[in-house]
């Protein structure tokens, strides 16, 4: 079956979530542009948007609705040529108008798992657990007569174990889209061993199509940005600990946090990107990793801010949620320290903080005027200069964090998880939008 074939009848699982909705939104479009740019009705291919709750799936047409109106008024010299032999489409607002409807006329929300049993193709963006993903595959396995191909949107479990328990024949790949989906332009495709290598073909098309950049990791739990995120806390929270012996433990958190981010030039502290992502989330993960490879992979620090209730996270709204920091229209206001459990001014802990670190470089950029720096190479390898020379608390932390980041980059691959170092640096460059990829000669 084609590509185009493939694509008339879908389903996606965890429809109405943060990434579900997004993979619903690429797909859709993709779905209709192959149509209307065929000249057939649109309305005829199949989408079917499967969540467990009636009021979400209502909440995702409406933000289909506002992403799709987005989408069109961006390409309306292309609609107007795909429309072009349709009489009643004059004004660019019919035109837009009209593909915002056969965009969402693909789309079938629904609460019933069935309607998996006639797709061609299912993509899944469930909760990040093992057996829940084993469950549904294995029963939409089962009662589909089209033996349809799985894409996994898990960004830690093994794909090769999911289609040994589920017995689905080599039927699925992990697409790993980073979040949010509609705006990151990274794809993480791992193929398990064993794997439809028609399936391949249409996965690797399908990225393409979306205009998405892909990396290729191997079949390991963690994969490659997992695998250098969890390890990444895992230094931070070491050298925290240590900090913590001869300072309050908000201090030593926020230090970290101000080393992750201004010193190594990233757009999020360490810490406030464990509260992005979930402290919860990034525990699970670490888990999933830990029982799975040769290597202990377990956070004391966060089981301790779990345990208090302390998550982070964001609302449905891509808003960010408390978690280590408390936020304000995603301003950082106040730390939490786990001996009070309560949270802390963070401009009092940031005084004392920067007193402790002392002087940057003079050639420092900020990450936002960083990544715009058309001379960026140049620029970054004078601020390493200046910071080789420098033997502050600050400069001294900052080498140290940024040698292991190289050690992770360069374990990934001899580990077997990334091909390249390369690989290593697109994925942390395209989807955690770093300045510089981890694996360099800056120090």
């Amino acid at each position: 079956m084609t590509y185009n074939n493939k694509l008339t009848n879908v389903a996606v699982l965890g429809a109405a979530g943060k990434m579900g909705s997004g993979i619903v939104l690429l797909t859709a479009i993709e779905m209709a542009n192959l149509r209307i740019a065929g000249g057939k009705d649109p309305g005829e291919a199949s989408l079917h948007a499967i969540d467990i709750s009636p009021a979400a799936l209502s909440g995702l047409m409406k933000y289909l609705r506002t992403q799709v109106l987005k989408s069109a008024e961006k390409m309306t010299v292309q609609l107007r040529k795909w429309y072009a032999a349709n009489p009643n489409l004059i004004e660019n607002e019919e035109v837009i108008n009209q593909y915002v409807n056969d965009v969402l006329s693909v789309v079938k929300p629904t609460t019933r798992m069935e309607a998996a049993y006639e797709a061609h193709v299912v993509f899944e963006a469930v909760s990040e657990n093992p057996d829940l993903k084993v469950k549904l595959f294995s029963n939409i396995y089962q009662n589909n007569p089209n033996k349809p191909w799985f894409l996994t949107n898990t960004s830690s479990i093994p794909i090769g174990e999911i289609n040994e328990k589920a017995g689905l024949n080599g039927n699925i790949i992990g697409l790993h889209f980073y979040n949010p989906p509609a705006v990151q332009k990274l794809m993480e495709i791992i193929p398990p061993k064993d794997v439809n290598p028609e399936l391949t073909d249409f996965a690797n098309q399908l990225a393409k199509n979306l205009k998405k950049i892909i990396v290729l990791s191997n079949d390991v739990a963690g994969f490659i940005g997992n695998g250098f995120f969890m390890r990444d806390i895992l230094f931070a929270v070491l050298e925290t600990q240590k900090l913590a012996e001869k300072m309050p433990l908000t201090e030593a958190i926020c230090t970290l946090d101000k080393i992750s981010r201004d010193y190594l030039i990233r757009p999020m502290g360490i810490f406030q990107l464990s509260d992005y992502v979930g402290v919860d989330v990034c525990l699970f993960i670490m888990s999933v990793m830990d029982k799975r490879l040769n290597e202990t992979l377990q956070c004391q620090l966060f089981e301790q801010f779990m345990e208090q209730g302390i998550k982070g996270g964001q609302f449905a709204d891509g808003s960010q949620k408390d978690g280590i920091f408390r936020y304000e229209k995603g301003r950082i206001t106040d730390v939490y320290d786990l001996g009070s459990k309560k949270y802390i001014d963070i401009e009092a802990v940031a005084e004392k903080v920067d007193t402790f670190l002392g002087t940057m470089p003079a050639s420092w950029q900020p990450w936002k005027n960083a990544i715009k720096n058309r001379s960026r190479e140049g620029m970054l390898q004078q601020y390493f200069n200046e910071l080789k020379q420098m033997e502050t608390p600050g400069a001294e932390l900052a080498k140290a964090y940024a040698r292991k980041a190289n050690e992770i980059g360069q374990q990934l691959v001899a580990d077997g998880v990334a091909h390249k170092t390369e690989d290593v640096n697109t994925v942390m460059m395209t989807g955690f939008f770093h300045a510089y990829g981890p694996v360099n000669d800056y120090l």
